[in-house]
């Protein structure tokens, strides 16, 4: 049986602004917002090429069992591209304010591209929900 990972709720304060930064700013499409019962309205977008989505919530009621998280607290999510330096450029140019593309070295994190799965940039969305993007090798259909 497989498990798939298809959708990550990330806590937000305002859907509207939220929406606008990773649709517009980050490039993610928008699959659905909807109110989808009175009172609670969804929406979904998904990162270019990706089967997994993000989900933000307004009015949902925590499921039984489950810890509601407040927002800004979702850190470490990790996105990967191909090509590092052309994907900060596009974040650059939609107006993310992202970091310079790092790598783990001998001392600890330093600047500039590093070896294969050794580059990463990071990123926060309105909230502080912090992001992390590494560079892979080739696409996941490659691996």
């Amino acid at each position: 049986m497989n498990w798939t990972l298809e959708v990550v709720p990330v806590p937000v304060t305002d859907l509207d602004r939220a929406k606008e930064f990773y649709a517009d700013q980050v490039g993610f499409t928008v699959d659905l917002d909807s109110e989808v019962a009175p009172g609670v309205r969804v929406i979904q977008l998904t990162p270019p090429g990706s089967r997994c989505s993000i989900a933000m919530l307004q009015g949902m009621p925590a499921a039984p069992g489950t810890k509601a998280m407040a927002p800004g607290t979702l850190q470490g999510l990790q996105l990967c591209v191909t090509d590092i330096e052309a994907a900060r450029a596009e974040l650059v140019a939609r107006g993310v304010d992202v970091s310079p593309v790092r790598h783990i070295g001998a001392t600890g994190w330093a600047d500039g591209k590093g070896e294969t799965w050794n580059s990463f940039m990071s990123f926060e969305d309105p909230d502080g929900n912090g992001w992390t993007v590494q560079e892979a090798p080739s696409e996941l259909s490659q691996r």
